[in-house]
Formats: C-alpha cells, structure tokens, sequence
C-alpha cells in the first residue's frame, strides 16, 4: 500500500465494525448533516482508516436513499483526493453502484462523461461501476465505460477492465468471450482477468459457454 497518510494500524473489518457502531448509535437527522459529516471526516482526516470510516459512512445501509445523483459531486472529490484503489473500488462499486440501480438515466450519463476523464480514478470508477450488478448490468454501459480505457498502459485501468469483465463473466460467459473476441486491442493482463473465472470453470470440467 502506496500512502503518505499514516495508520492507526487498524484492520479494515475492525474499522468497519467501529465505525458501524457508532453509525448506528448517532443517526444523522438529513442528507445534508450526512454528506457534511463524511466530508469533515474526509478532509481532517489525520490517519487512513479515519478515511476508510468517511467510506463507510458514505455506504452505511441507512443512509442509502441518499445516494442519487445530485450527490455525484462528493462522489467526485472522494475518487480524485483519495486517487488510490483502497478508496476508489469501494465507492465505485458500493456506492455508485447502488446509485446507478435507482437513478439510472443520470447517473449512466456522468459515468459515461467519467470514462472518458483525464482522472484515471474516476475512470476505474465508471469501469467498476456495475461490479455487483449481476443479472441486471447494463452491457451497453459496460462497453461504454471499458472501450476508452483499452489503449491506455495504466495498471489501475488494465486491472480494472478485466476484474469488470471477469465478474461479468459469472453471469454471460457469452458476452464476455465475444466482448475480448472483438477487441483486440485488450491488454494481457485485462484478457487474463477476464477469462479466470471460466478458466477455472474449465479446469474443472465445465465448458467456458
């Protein structure tokens, strides 16, 4: 782990209980107190795991209906001041994830604005996205979000590509076969990702379609 910020040395699953528990023992009256509480826990945050709990308040269950769109500009400062994966892939499949799965249409409009971003991190988020999604991933929106990223030597983007396409592929192994077929620019690494899981499937005697 790459971090100038020092830690408490606590475990991310202790973290998280901590935090979960005083979560629950001060529930914030609003959307407003809420989003002003994680960015007061972001920006004076003198240890890393003070971060990952910003995270966590970010994601807590009770406070889900406050992830719509209009919250997309917090998104956008946690994934470009945090700009490291520990933070990034969590927002980005938790958070933003549930918020694409109840405001679709304007969300899938900013992802698709992010793949294209300069900011590698807010890229890796649009990729990762719709990591949970399962059954219901947009694969337009998954195609849309990876397509950008292809060309670039990036290992947080390369890595990102293949961790989508490989959870994506333990519900379409169509898809993705043909997705990395038509591709042909996928880095090595992106193409190893994608195909682990059916690989595996293979190795133990299932076909990859």
């Amino acid at each position: 782990m790459k971090s100038a910020m020092p830690y408490l040395g606590v475990g991310v699953p202790q973290c998280r209980r901590i935090a979960g528990s005083v979560f629950r023992a001060h529930p914030l009256p609003d959307a407003g107190a809420w989003e002003a509480a994680i960015l007061e826990l972001w920006r004076l945050a003198a240890h890393r795991e003070e971060r990952y709990a910003a995270v966590e308040l970010l994601l807590f269950r009770r406070y889900s209906g406050w992830l719509e769109p209009v919250r997309l500009p917090l998104i956008e400062d946690l994934v470009t001041t945090g700009a490291w994966w520990d933070y990034v892939d969590a927002i980005a499949s938790r958070g933003v994830g549930t918020m694409l799965a109840a405001h679709p249409g304007p969300t899938k409009a900013v992802l698709r604005e992010w793949a294209e971003a300069c900011n590698i991190w807010k890229r890796r988020t649009a990729i990762l996205a719709q990591l949970r999604a399962k059954s219901t991933t947009d694969t337009v929106l998954l195609a849309d979000a990876i397509r950008p990223s292809i060309g670039e030597s990036e290992f947080f983007l390369r890595k990102a590509i293949g961790w989508a396409l490989r959870e994506y592929s333990k519900t379409d192994p169509v898809w993705v076969t043909e997705f990395v077929r038509t591709h042909a620019g996928l880095s090595d690494l992106s193409r190893r990702e994608a195909f682990k899981h059916l690989e595996r499937r293979k190795r133990q005697g299932h076909p990859r379609n």
